[in-house]
């Protein structure tokens, strides 16, 4: 095979300008010699020549900071090349600051002088605000924690027993005595401290977390340098687990006073007594024969009682104990009277005086039981624990948000696998039902089985579209309800989102303005446009202003709108006075995946996502923006009537229909694809219509048939994009060598620019999308057989 000549050394003028970050060429003085589109715009301006007859000093007029251009050079000097220099600069047109990372080096003449230098500028402003934001959120957790007794932490525990803490509040320097960092650098550190009386008892909680224990309380001494003995409560739970181990968040804190209180309740009546004097837990003393009961003035002044407000008898707290409580301690009071457990313990909640509920650890032993062992006497303590409770809950909030998260990260990840395999599970399911329902006749008793399964097919499908568009668990509920109430809930929750500097102005009406909508998605259209509009202000201050009328299209405006029916509508309105776009942008904005957001900063399914679920409430959506005007989105509900109340989100679930007959016959048609359900299920049908079908499962066995059978005439090959080795545009370029006149299909599930061109250049005569069922696929290869005939 011949190569085609190499370009001559150099010349590299279109990757230049093909690069998507910027790339220049400049004088050792610092003039601008050469830059690339990306570069231009990256300054504001719109053709090299500007950039270059405006740029004087590099040093002067671009780094916000002059010196580090003297930096930049020593580097240089010192090296030859920089890598990764990370600067804040101006945009040479507009002023505007933002963060750059460069790469350069120096360009040499044969004597070794400095000709000129050469690099890439990229813009990582994004990158440096995500950087600052974590940055900000480690230390307000910090500062949270700070405020919480005891220490919390994260930690990652290997399947080794190796444990790297990723997280730890400030507050272990109190219960050890050593600082967070300390432990963090060896977490080995606190196994020096255990009492080794614990240490049994310690490696079996340690022997549970590896055997994928949940939730972990566990209360253990420890001996610290000065030799106090300290008793310690770890309390954890695992929230996620990897391939090296689990990750588990937790909180230790002192029990040390409570420990020696209940050691003080089993000592004799003299302790007791001296017990009656530990500041801050309330003491009681139960007759359970007479019902009396002592309660301290501690007890009674934890609920706002006074000595009078309460008699001296056990159903006086137990008449204000907490309905959803009761059940559990009559169980426990019941386990530790029968001997089931050495101790009474139990947390409820009792009604104070001003009507709010506290939260009480309850702890007590029978000190005197008759000649049949039941008891007679049990005496006990009353512990305060709400703002522990409230720890804890505090705690559960934030192990359900990171498991949410992770959980949507996760459904992100598979949403592209599920999108290829289980739609094509599914169209091979729901193709060979068509097939099937046609071999065994229209009044054969299986028709009603295969119907079923039919229905039930046609679910799935939708199914997996309800997930790959919103990656939510519930599906669309369309209900009739008025729109004011979901646009005030959404900006609640985004007024707590909104950075620094971010004003949220709101415009509503008076009257709900009734729609049949989905509350969820509408908020989540609300959120993912308030989100776009802050983003698109970069961090900067600025306004964004939602507002809610209602107005009437008449014909003209409605078919403006996208052809809509006339009438009146709820219009929510979204906008901001940021940087605004240009008329191609807009055009673009809906596209799935477009984002004019850095690499890796946006995925660009926000505003698609906006647009799927207007356009499913049969709605519509409209941009008005300028660059350097702001933008305002206008989403249009058509507002509910009277008699819309009773409609209902779910679609009617029909049967698969019968593939429609493929006219043209007697062809021989190639069909690639690595499914082999799909191959198969492709050629019965082509069979089954009167087609020759050659089928293969990839475009390495097609090209090595059509290699070995080059007097076997082929009127059509249809081929798989995505398939494992050669893709579809490959396969093509190799097919076309073979048989240059062959027409040739490809199918793909994302088609989009870069696949029409490179189809294009391979000599592909169409691309088509992935089909949803056989008899779309079946009247697809059809028209292509028509027009190849």
């Amino acid at each position: 095979m011949t190569l085609p000549p190499s370009p001559s050394d150099g010349d590299f003028s279109t990757l230049f300008n093909f690069l998507p970050i910027g790339a220049y060429r400049s004088s050792p003085s610092g003039q601008m010699l050469r830059a690339n589109h990306a570069l231009v715009r990256l300054n504001g301006y719109a053709f090299e020549a500007e950039l270059r007859d405006a740029v004087n000093d590099i040093a002067n007029e671009w780094y916000v900071d002059p010196t580090r251009r003297a930096e930049f050079k020593r580097l240089l000097d010192r090296d030859g090349f920089v890598r990764g220099f990370v600067s804040e600069i101006h945009r040479h047109k507009t002023r505007e600051r933002v963060w750059i990372s460069e790469n350069a080096h120096g360009v040499r003449d044969a004597s070794g002088a400095l000709m000129y230098y050469e690099g890439t500028v990229e813009d990582v402003s994004e990158r440096m605000r995500d950087q600052k934001a974590l940055r900000d959120s480690e230390e307000q957790l910090r500062l949270i924690t700070s405020q919480m007794p005891g220490a919390v932490f994260s930690v990652h525990v290997r399947h080794t027993g190796e444990r790297e803490y990723r997280f730890l509040s400030a507050g272990i320097r109190e219960l050890y005595g050593f600082e967070a960092d300390e432990l963090m650098r060896n977490p080995a550190l606190l196994a020096r401290y255990f009492h080794p009386e614990d240490r049994d008892m310690l490696e079996r909680d340690r022997q549970a977390i590896l055997s994928g224990a949940v939730n972990l309380d566990t209360e253990f001494r420890v001996v610290l340098p000065d030799g106090r003995i300290k008793w310690i409560c770890n309390r954890s739970s695992a929230v996620s687990a990897d391939e090296d181990g689990f990750l588990r968040v937790g909180v230790l804190f002192d029990i040390t006073d409570r420990k020696e209180a209940e050691a003080a309740l089993h000592a004799n009546e003299t302790l007791w007594r001296l017990a009656l004097e530990s500041a801050g837990d309330g003491v009681w003393d139960w007759n359970l024969q007479t019902g009396e009961e002592y309660f301290s003035a501690s007890i009674k002044s934890m609920f706002g009682y006074s000595e009078a407000d309460i008699g001296n008898l056990s159903a006086e707290f137990d008449a204000r104990t907490h309905p959803d409580d009761v059940a559990q301690m009559e169980l426990d009071r019941a386990a530790h009277f029968e001997g089931r457990a050495p101790m009474y313990r139990n947390e409820h909640r009792i009604r104070c005086k001003d009507g709010r509920w506290k939260w009480v650890l309850t702890r007590g032993v029978v000190i005197a039981r008759d000649d049949n062992g039941l008891p007679l006497r049990m005496v006990g303590t009353h512990t305060d624990i709400t703002e522990l409770k409230e720890a804890e809950s505090h705690q559960r909030a934030l192990e359900s948000q990171l498991r949410e998260s992770q959980k949507m990260e996760a459904i992100g990840t598979l949403a592209g696998g599920v999108a290829h395999d289980f739609n094509n599970l599914l169209a091979a399911i729901l193709g060979n039902l068509v097939l099937a329902r046609e071999d065994v006749g229209e009044n054969h008793p299986a028709q009603e089985s295969l119907a079923e399964i039919s229905r039930a097919a046609i679910r799935a499908r939708q199914l997996v579209q309800q997930i790959l568009t919103f990656s939510r668990r519930q599906t669309q509920a369309m209900q009739r309800q008025p729109l004011k109430p979901l646009v005030e809930e959404a900006l609640g929750l985004m007024r707590s989102l909104l950075p620094a500097g971010l004003k949220l102005v709101t415009r509503l009406p008076s009257a709900g303005l009734q729609v049949l909508a989905d509350a969820t998605q509408m908020q989540q259209v609300l959120m993912n446009l308030c989100t776009n509009a802050w983003q698109s202000m970069e961090g900067g201050s600025g306004d964004i202003t939602v507002a809610l009328r209602e107005v009437r299209l008449d014909p003209s405006q409605a078919l403006q709108l996208g052809g809509i029916a006339s009438g009146t509508y709820a219009c929510l309105s979204v906008a901001d006075n940021g940087p605004g776009m240009d008329i191609e942008t807009q055009r673009r904005i809906f596209e799935p995946f477009f984002t004019t957001k850095a690499p890796g900063a946006g995925t660009g399914l926000g505003l698609a996502v906006v647009h799927g679920i207007v356009k499913a409430h049969r709605g519509a959506i409209n941009v008005h923006s300028e660059p350097g005007e702001g933008t305002r989105f206008d989403v249009y509900l058509p507002l509910a009537a009277a008699a819309d109340a009773g409609e209902s989100a779910a679609g009617t679930v029909g049967l698969a229909p019968a593939p429609m007959p493929i006219a043209v016959g007697g062809k021989h048609v190639v069909y690639i694809d690595d499914y082999e359900a799909l191959v198969f299920l492709v050629g019965r049908l082509l069979r089954k219509h009167g087609h020759q079908a050659t089928t293969f499962e990839s475009g390495e066995a097609a090209l090595q048939w059509l290699q070995a059978h080059p007097e076997v005439p082929v009127d059509l090959v249809v081929s798989d994009q995505n398939m494992p080795g050669l893709s579809g545009v490959e396969t093509a370029v190799e097919i076309r060598r073979l048989r240059p006149g062959l027409k040739i299909a490809i199918i793909s599930g994302h088609v989009n620019d870069q696949l029409l061109n490179d189809a294009s250049a391979a000599g592909v005569s169409d691309v088509m999308g992935k089909q949803d069922s056989m008899d779309a696929l079946g009247e697809a290869i059809r028209d292509l057989l028509d027009r190849a005939a």
